[in-house]
C-alpha cells in the first residue's frame, strides 16, 4: 500500500510539472501555427508540421499513461483553439426563416398572435429584448405606436345588404367585402390593388397601414397571403425574410450576384478581427466593407486602392507627367513623335516651340534650328525651368511606382481567376480521368484540389500585398521596404513551385502511356502535400509580418 502511495503521489508530481511546462510548449507551437483562412477547413490542417514544433520530435519525457492524458487536454485545447478562429457562420434561406419564426416564438408569448408579433418585430427592427422592454414598460403605448389593437371593431353587416366601398365607393356583397380590426371595411379588388401599389413601392410594405386615411392600425403578412396574387406574395415574402438580415448587425448578405445566403458574423474576444468570410457559393469577402477579401490589408487602405484605381487623379497624375499646357489656351498636349514645333489644336491653333514654350515665330537657324532650342538651353541654365520640371519628375516618379505596383496586383488577380477555374476544372473532370488512370478513388486525389485551394489563397493575398506596399508609411521606409520585399519573395517563390507542382508536374500522371510506376505518383503525393504545407507557412510568415506593420521581430516567426 505504501509503493502504491509513493507512486500515486510521483505520478501526481509529473502532472503539475507537465502542467507547469505546458504554457512554454504552447508558445512554441504559436511560432509555427498558421493563421486559419476561411476557405480551408480548419480541422483538416496539419498541426504536427514544422521544425521547431515541440512534439514533433517523439521523445516520451514522462510515462506512458501520464502523456497520454495530457497529450488528449493538449489536442482539446487545439482543437478549441482551432475552433475559435472561425467566427462566422453561413446561413441559408431556411435557415434565416427558422430563425425569423424562432424570434416570432419568443415574442408570441406576450399573449399576441403571430402577425401581430411579426408587426411588433419589424418595427423594432427584430429586436426581441427591444419589445420586451417596451412591451412591459407601456403596453398601451407599443400598441398604439406600432397599431395593434387590442379589442378589434369589425362591423357587423345584415344579411342581403350590400355594402359601400371606402376606396371605389361601389356597393358589393358582403362576401366581398374585407375588414380589419380597426373596423374599415374595402372589396377584396381595392384591397388587392392597395397592396400591389405599396408592394412594388418597395420593402416600406412591411409597415403596410388601413387604407383608411389617418388609420393607425397594421395590416399583417395574414392579409397579404389572403388578398395579394402570387407574384406580389413573393415579394411581400422577399421583402419579410430580407429585413431579418438587414436589420442586424451581426448579419450581411453574401454580395456575390445570384447568391441567397447570409453570413452571420460572430466578433467574441478581443483584439482584432479578420473579416474575411467563405460563403457556400466559395465566394470570399470581407465581412466588414463586404468588398472581395484582402487580408492582412485593412479595409481603409483598400477603400483607398480602389478609390485610386478608379479615379480621375491617376488621369492628372499621368497628364501631368506625360504633357506640357499650351501657352496660350492651357490645355494639356502630348507630344508623341515629330520635332518641336507645335501647333494646338482649333480653336487656338497657337503655335509654339515645346522646349521653350514660347512663340514659333522667334525660332529659326539663331535659335538651334528645329530639333533644339539654344533658348531654351540658357533659360535652363538659368533655372527658369527648375520647378516645372521637378513637379513632372516627381510626376513621373509616382506614376511609375503606381503602376509597378497595379501591374501586379493585377497580375495576381488574373492568377487567382485562373487558378479558380483550373481547380472547376479538375473537381468536374480530371479528376474522374486521374482516378481512372491511377486506379485510385476520387477520395485519395483531395490533395491535389487541395492545392489549387492555397493556389487561390496566396494569390489573393499576395494580390492585397501590392497594394499594402505601395501605401508603406514613410517613416522608416527603407527597413520596411527591405523587409517586405523578403517576405513578399520568399511566399511569392514558395507558391511558384507549388504551381508548377499542381499544374505542369501532375501531367505525366494523366496519360497511360508511358505507364507511370505506382511508386512514382506515390512521390509525387507526398512532394505535392509537402509543398502546400510550406507555401502555407510562408504565406502565413507574410501575412503576420503585415499585421504587425513589418516590425522586424525574427522571433515572431
Amino acid at each position: 500500500l505504501l509503493g502504491s502511495a509513493k507512486r500515486k503521489r510521483k505520478r501526481r508530481r509529473r502532472r503539475l510539472i507537465h502542467r507547469n511546462l505546458k504554457p512554454i510548449k504552447r508558445r512554441k507551437r504559436a511560432q509555427v501555427s498558421l493563421e486559419i483562412s476561411p476557405t480551408m477547413d480548419p480541422y483538416d490542417i496539419d498541426m504536427e508540421s514544422g521544425e521547431d514544433d515541440y512534439y514533433s520530435d517523439g521523445t516520451d519525457h514522462y510515462n506512458a499513461d501520464d502523456s497520454d492524458a495530457d497529450n488528449h487536454d493538449e489536442l482539446v485545447d487545439d482543437d478549441s483553439d482551432r475552433r475559435s478562429q472561425v467566427n462566422y457562420v453561413v446561413l441559408k434561406e431556411v435557415d434565416i426563416r427558422r430563425n425569423q419564426k424562432d424570434d416570432i416564438g419568443r415574442v408570441s408569448v406576450l399573449s399576441i398572435s403571430e402577425v401581430e408579433a411579426s408587426v411588433l418585430l419589424l418595427h423594432y427592427n427584430w429586436n426581441v429584448s427591444k419589445v420586451n422592454d417596451e412591451w412591459f414598460a407601456d403596453e398601451e403605448r407599443v400598441r398604439k405606436t406600432v397599431g395593434i389593437l387590442k379589442e378589434g371593431r369589425r362591423p357587423s353587416i345584415p344579411r342581403g345588404r350590400k355594402v359601400k366601398c371606402g376606396i371605389c365607393f361601389d356597393l358589393s356583397r358582403p362576401k366581398e367585402i374585407v375588414s380589419i380590426v380597426c373596423g374599415h371595411s374595402f372589396c377584396s379588388a381595392c384591397w388587392t390593388g392597395y397592396m400591389r401599389t405599396s408592394i412594388n413601392d418597395g420593402p416600406g410594405c412591411l409597415m403596410l397601414k388601413c387604407p383608411q386615411p389617418s388609420c393607425p392600425v397594421a395590416v399583417g403578412g395574414d392579409m397579404v397571403e389572403k388578398l395579394a396574387c402570387k407574384e406580389d406574395k413573393d415579394k411581400y415574402e422577399r421583402y419579410f425574410l430580407r429585413s431579418y438580415v438587414e436589420a442586424s448587425k451581426k448579419m450581411k448578405w453574401c454580395p456575390a450576384p445570384g447568391c441567397e445566403n447570409a453570413i452571420e458574423f460572430s466578433a467574441a474576444g478581443s483584439g482584432s478581427y479578420n473579416y474575411d468570410v467563405t460563403c457556400l457559393c466559395l465566394h470570399t469577402f470581407c465581412w466588414k466593407c463586404t468588398e472581395d477579401a484582402h487580408s492582412p490589408v485593412d479595409c481603409d487602405t483598400v477603400a483607398q486602392w480602389i478609390l485610386k484605381n478608379s479615379a480621375e487623379s491617376e488621369n492628372t497624375m499621368w497628364i501631368l507627367a506625360n504633357s506640357k499646357a499650351c501657352p496660350k489656351c492651357k490645355r494639356p498636349i502630348e507630344k508623341n513623335h515629330g520635332c518641336m514645333h507645335m501647333t494646338c489644336s482649333a480653336p487656338c491653333r497657337f503655335e509654339f516651340c515645346w522646349l521653350c514654350l514660347n512663340d514659333w515665330k522667334q525660332h529659326g537657324a539663331s535659335t538651334g534650328g528645329y530639333y533644339a532650342c539654344n533658348r531654351y538651353e540658357a533659360d535652363k541654365l538659368e533655372g527658369k525651368y527648375d520647378e516645372d520640371d521637378k513637379k513632372r519628375e516627381m510626376a513621373k516618379s509616382l506614376q511609375q511606382r503606381y503602376a509597378h505596383y497595379y501591374e501586379r496586383w493585377a497580375g495576381n488577380l488574373k492568377s487567382k481567376k485562373n487558378a479558380m477555374e483550373d481547380l472547376e476544372r479538375f473537381q468536374s473532370v480530371k479528376i474522374k480521368n486521374l482516378s481512372d488512370t491511377q486506379k485510385k478513388p476520387e477520395t485519395q486525389l483531395k490533395f491535389i484540389a487541395d492545392a489549387w485551394r492555397q493556389i487561390i489563397e496566396c494569390r489573393r493575398v499576395l494580390q492585397w500585398t501590392f497594394a499594402y506596399g505601395y501605401y508603406l508609411p514613410e517613416t522608416g521606409l527603407h527597413e520596411r521596404q527591405l523587409f517586405f520585399d523578403f517576405l513578399q519573395g520568399e511566399a511569392e517563390s514558395a507558391l511558384e513551385r507549388l504551381h508548377k507542382c499542381v499544374e505542369k508536374d501532375l501531367v505525366v500522371f494523366e496519360t497511360d502511356e508511358p505507364v507511370v510506376l505506382q511508386e512514382d505518383f506515390n512521390s509525387y503525393r507526398a512532394r505535392l502535400t509537402g509543398l502546400t504545407s510550406v507555401t502555407e507557412t510562408y504565406f502565413a510568415n507574410l501575412v503576420k509580418g503585415l499585421e504587425n506593420g513589418l516590425a522586424d521581430d525574427s522571433e515572431a516567426f
